[in-house]
């Protein structure tokens, strides 16, 4: 794994989780406990490690993935995955905004199940390259997909 590429998928986990942060944490202790969640929602605190851990992962096998385009020649696909991955941290941190500071519920679940189809991209790309690194990013689409039920249920029971 190259420096530069680590250093780049990592920048791009790192600024994410910070955009996800800013909008998040003011209102964890204020709006959102006060929210009607289902039981099978974690702790508060499972979020921060779930997330550190699941980043992580994204920026490592990422740079592999990207480096191993590249090592290939496969360079159009090392950056179509670059824009993927971009993409995907974009929509990753605007969860958080739409979410937790803006309390716009039933858009935070749509978001949720449009990050949950770009992760699902992501592992795809990955597998593709090499089935060890779709298996690698796999824990990503399930989190999402995850975080996507736990929004349209917290939607359905706070309308109004």
């Amino acid at each position: 794994m190259r420096l530069r590429t680590i250093a780049l998928t990592a920048t791009g986990a790192a600024a994410a989780s910070i955009v996800g942060g800013l909008a998040s944490k003011p209102n964890i202790d204020t709006w959102y406990a006060k929210l009607d969640k289902p039981g099978y929602v974690p702790p508060n605190a499972v979020f921060p490690v779930a997330w550190t851990s699941l980043y992580g992962n994204i920026a490592t096998t990422s740079a592999k993935v990207i480096d191993t385009l590249r090592d290939e020649g496969r360079t159009a696909e090392a950056d179509a995955y670059g824009r993927a991955l971009a993409a995907n941290y974009l929509l990753n941190g605007a969860w958080s905004w739409v979410f937790f500071s803006w309390h716009r519920l039933p858009a935070a679940a749509a978001a949720a199940a449009l990050l949950t189809a770009s992760s699902v991209d992501l592992t795809r790309r990955a597998a593709a390259v090499d089935p060890k690194f779709g298996a690698a990013l796999a824990l990503y689409p399930a989190w999402t997909a995850f975080a996507t039920v736990m929004s349209a249920d917290i939607a359905r029971r706070n309308r109004g």
